[in-house]
């Protein structure tokens, strides 16, 4: 295929034979649109969406099209971004990049909209180029002046201002984005967020290469704010009763309550790293715990443009440690707050090297494993 052929491709629509709705046990689906194309552009693809209840993203407004329409990895990065923002009271904004997030940012004391984008852009600038971005607020015309400085996919976001769409729409000023698309998502507080309060049919289903189906409750978490972060204790044989003797500040504690929310939205194994309200580096799909740490270092080392640093920065797990050496790889970098599930047969020996590494060590009291 020529070079002018794959470009025309990645532009065009590509729409299979779908039926019109589809019913799963007592769940019926009705369409909502063909798809540009699924997940590449020779796989067709549609969308659906549960007949008879209103869907945050399923009954999504389209302010501003392009490319012939939106694509699966459009939507999956879609509702990826939204599910990170939706924990948040404050202004809030996901960068997503192939289902997962290459920053995310919640607003400090006295930080616009702009900044806080810049803060999610930032943390991996380079993986941004052709992202998804959601907030949780409305988007106004200094927020989108900065987001059509860079090549961007698609925005979602519960409104945006006139002048911002005016900005959005400029393809003279931001021949880069002409293709953008501009999306006016339905209620984020209505997405599922914390253990016992999703909503009847809220279910995920997953397909399987052979046709067959998981049905699952989503993964929401029992955390839900700092007052549910508690310091880790455990005990064993070599080591006895344990208990984390170090105290994170209270901007740690913020961070690491962020870290935790995000850490939902990475695929596992996942570490996330956050100073001031930044995801400094995301560590996603590695087969092991550690080196889901070596690699979220080394990504800020490689690819963070904001002014953060890792010292003193709060850090996310979403399954345990086996054995002390996550601490450590962790602590050596300037980390020094961490929250991970309990679980190990080792979880004293961990936090007994915690604390020997100054290190705030808290226990969630669930595993919040990916597998998208």
């Amino acid at each position: 295929m020529s070079n002018e052929l794959s470009r025309a491709s990645y532009l065009s629509r590509n729409v299979g034979d779908y039926p019109a709705e589809f019913t799963i046990g007592s769940r019926r689906y009705v369409k909502v649109d063909d798809l540009r194309y699924g997940t590449n552009p020779h796989q067709c693809a549609a969308y659906y969406k549960p007949a008879g209840t209103p869907c945050t993203i399923g009954d999504m407004e389209i302010v501003k099209n392009g490319k012939s329409g939106l694509s699966q990895t459009n939507l999956e990065d879609i509702s990826g971004a939204l599910n990170i923002v939706k924990f948040c009271d404050r202004n809030a904004c996901a960068v997503m990049k192939h289902v997962n997030p290459s920053g995310a940012a919640v607003a400090r004391p006295g930080e616009t909209l702009r900044d806080v984008y810049l803060k999610a852009r930032d943390a991996d600038a380079r993986a941004a180029f052709g992202s998804v971005i959601a907030f949780n607020a409305e988007v106004d015309a200094d927020t989108a002046r900065e987001i059509m400085s860079t090549f961007v996919e698609c925005v979602v976001a519960p409104g945006f201002s006139a002048e911002a769409v005016a900005v959005f729409n400029d393809s003279a000023t931001y021949k880069l984005n002409r293709h953008i698309r501009i999306i006016k998502c339905g209620d984020i507080a209505a997405l599922p967020r914390f253990t016992g309060e999703a909503a009847p049919g809220a279910d995920t289903i997953k397909v399987l290469a052979d046709g067959s189906l998981i049905v699952a409750a989503p993964l929401t978490t029992s955390i839900r704010s700092v007052a549910d972060l508690i310091p880790a204790r455990g005990e064993n044989s070599r080591c006895g009763a344990v208990v984390s003797t170090v105290a994170a500040t209270p901007e740690q504690l913020d961070d690491l309550l962020f870290a935790w929310h995000v850490n939902l939205s990475v695929r596992s194994n996942g570490v996330v790293i956050v100073k001031d309200g930044q995801t400094i580096s995301v560590g996603t799909g590695e087969q092991d715990r550690v080196g889901a740490i070596e690699q979220a270092v080394a990504k800020f080392r490689q690819k963070y443009s904001g002014t953060g640093t890792l010292e003193g920065a709060a850090m996310s797990s979403d399954g345990f440690f086996p054995f002390e050496d996550g601490v450590e790889v962790a602590a050596a970098a300037g980390i020094r707050a961490i929250i991970a599930p309990a679980g190990s047969l080792r979880d004293a020996d961990v936090i007994k090297r915690a604390n020997e590494l100054n290190v705030a060590l808290y226990h969630a009291p669930e595993r919040i494993f990916s597998h998208h």
